[in-house]
């Protein structure tokens, strides 16, 4: 590179870094190298692994910062860069973790306890549609932008609908993209695992720098973390660490933060403070979507494209389930030598995931059951009253009403007299607790389901 080829470069580096965030700057424009000026074109070098991408994302914002330095008439070109100074701007972002470290040990090296990644699950193989786009939308900006974008990111949803997807997308695309940063990713029960490793074996202060010291934390299944007071005061302060040292957190849970219950209010309140993108059932398109990528991943010849649509039609609620049921569908049809067809499909659908032959019951169902039961009155069952003999009963109805109907605890405490979902909560866990230890209590608690099943089973012939 000249010396007049450097002095211009530096002049549009400066306007790259008065336009964007510093570290965004650090970790995609400062690698970025010139190579040649000739003819009104002034060719750019890039990082092999990231050329395209920031072709795509900064290509406009080089152009305008070279366009006014050079003149309008100057092109850019991004080419290949590999020459081993190209990577070392990238890896100083992550020099203020290694001065830290405990020697001999770095951030990102993994342990036992930790799950491994999944190279499959990328943002690629991700299927969009309107139960997940923002969840999406949000996890892709913070692997393309992270501390930068959204931080925390809770993403929130039932189990098998893409949680745990997003968040390998995450690391996968960082560990592509971004080979400066240091990446962890591991699960609730990994994390508490580990940590009450570090307090047995007195290396608590290691474990402190393994989470602390990282660019992006991806934590799976956060709602482990409730009931567990040791290990929710470590995260916390893992948490605020991070967030002093402008590293990104990204957390998964079945539930929405407000009603982890069990969980320290800090520690909700941290979460809700961040962006909270909500995961629901996917759409019948977006299920047949989900079917056809995989067929075309695994290759599998259809004999009759209706074959998906049975299965998308019949599993409507769990991604895991859905492509669980391809799989044995396409293993059934191997082993016994017939063609994927509906009626394949079907067959093996109605051993695996057999209709159900009851009416779902609702709350209604399940007080008006209980009220016969107890010998209570609707009226006393919804009531304020704390008396011992509307309690119990009380107690059973939501509980029942929980298992059975697959209300949400609010929607539940809205029909026992507008009470809180704290309050259904711990009537369920009194419930649960005086059925584990009480034979009588438990034998009341099945006849009253078994009502339930009977009632069901007459309405619905």
């Amino acid at each position: 590179m000249t010396t007049e080829l450097n002095h211009i470069w530096s002049r549009v580096q400066a306007q790259l870094a008065a336009a964007v965030d510093d570290s965004t700057y650090r970790i995609w424009l400062e690698p970025l190298r010139p190579v040649e000026l000739e003819d009104q074109r002034l060719v750019v070098g890039a990082p092999p692994r990231t050329r395209a991408w920031i072709s795509d994302r900064f290509g406009r914002l080089v152009q305008a910062c070279v366009a006014a330095t050079l003149g309008p008439e100057i092109t850019v070109d991004f080419v290949r860069l590999d020459t081993p100074s190209a990577t070392g701007a990238r890896r100083a972002i992550a020099s203020r973790r290694v001065a830290h470290e405990p020697r001999g040990e770095t951030a990102g090296r993994p342990t036992p306890h930790e799950p491994a990644l999944n190279p499959r699950l990328t943002f690629e193989q991700f299927v969009i549609g309107d139960s997940n786009r923002l969840a999406h939308a949000a996890a892709l900006q913070v692997a393309e932008m992270p501390s930068q974008a959204w931080n925390p990111l809770f993403l929130c949803g039932p189990p098998g609908l893409g949680k745990t997807h997003l968040l390998h997308s995450i690391a996968t695309f960082l560990a592509t993209h971004a080979t400066g940063l240091s990446v962890r990713y591991t699960t609730g029960e990994a994390f508490t695992s580990e940590f009450m490793s570090a307090l047995q074996a007195r290396e608590l202060e290691r474990f402190k720098h393994r989470f602390r010291r990282v660019d992006v934390l991806l934590v799976d299944d956060i709602q482990f973390l409730e009931r567990k007071a040791r290990t929710e005061e470590e995260f916390f302060h893992t948490f605020n660490t991070l967030s002093d040292m402008g590293g990104q957190l990204v957390v998964t849970s079945d539930r929405l933060p407000r009603d982890l219950d069990a969980l320290e209010d800090r520690l909700r309140e941290r979460f809700e403070a961040g962006l909270v993108a909500d995961i629901r059932a996917p759409d019948l398109p977006t299920r047949l979507t989900i079917l056809r990528k995989r067929v075309d991943l695994d290759r599998v010849e259809l004999q009759d494209p209706d074959t998906l649509r049975a299965i998308a039609e019949r599993i409507t609620d769990n991604i895991r389930s859905l492509e669980g049921a391809l799989i044995r569908i396409v293993a059934y049809g191997s082993l016994t030598g017939r063609a994927l067809t509906p009626t394949l499909a079907r067959e093996v659908l109605d051993t695996l995931y057999p209709r159900p032959r009851t009416r779902p019951r609702s709350i209604a169902d399940v007080q008006r059951a209980a009220c016969a039961h107890f010998g209570v009155s609707l009226d006393e069952l919804v009531s304020a009253s704390r008396a011992a003999r509307l309690a119990w009963p009380r107690q059973v109805a939501m509980y029942l009403a929980r298992e059975l109907t697959g209300e949400s605890l609010p929607a539940i405490g809205r029909e026992f007299g507008g009470r809180d979902h704290s309050t259904v909560l711990h009537a369920c866990r009194r419930a649960d607790r005086r059925i584990a230890e009480d034979d009588g209590s438990r034998e009341a608690v099945e006849a009253l389901r078994a009502e339930l099943d009977v009632a069901a089973r007459d309405r619905t012939t």
